[in-house]
């Protein structure tokens, strides 16, 4: 829950603004973000129209539902997976703020470098099982379990690149305060 402003997201328009490399990758996946944001919204409301017919269809003549729960959950995995660096860029990830308020501004920046740092170490870790997850499926041949057999490579390298999309956002938010404190 939010209830003021979180410190680096006053330094964001500076930075995007700078120079450098980690400022140029910023602006780069921020059109990036900006493009998946559009495309994971199709994938949302496509997911709604399946589901909705899927009821529809059972309830009003009793259709079999072969492929429409798969389709829908592959189309929510890719949402939520792509878009996570949109969400990490905007500083929208759930976060505990009970100590903004007492420490200090560098503190503060401090803490959420830090916190930046711990996150990444997860999502790198969480990036490369999703790519021997996927690795794994499009080698093996790995089908879901149901009539309609989809290739389960599918999600999982949606999974996979959502997360090193992510983990590159949290590398460029790192990276961001010390192009920063170097420049004039």
């Amino acid at each position: 829950m939010m209830h003021g402003p979180v410190p680096d997201r006053d330094a964001q328009n500076s930075a995007v603004a700078g120079q450098g490399l980690a400022a140029a990758l910023d602006r780069g996946l921020a059109i990036l973000n900006s493009i998946i944001v559009v495309f994971a919204a199709f994938a949302l409301v496509a997911a709604c129209a399946i589901l909705s017919y899927s009821v529809l269809s059972r309830a009003l003549f009793k259709a079999a539902n072969y492929w429409q729960d798969e389709a829908a959950v592959f189309l929510l995995v890719g949402a939520t997976f792509m878009t996570a660096a949109y969400v990490q860029q905007n500083r929208g990830h759930i976060g505990i703020e009970a100590f903004v308020g007492l420490l200090s501004p560098f503190a503060n920046k401090v803490r959420l470098w830090l916190v930046d740092a711990a996150t990444f170490l997860f999502c790198a870790f969480f990036t490369w099982k999703s790519w021997t997850l996927a690795h794994e499926a499009y080698v093996d041949g790995q089908v879901s379990n149901s009539m309609w057999s989809p290739p389960l490579a599918i999600p999982y390298s949606l999974m996979a690149l959502g997360m090193s999309l992510l983990c590159v956002q949290i590398l460029v938010q790192l990276a961001l305060p010390f192009t920063r404190a170097r420049q004039p």
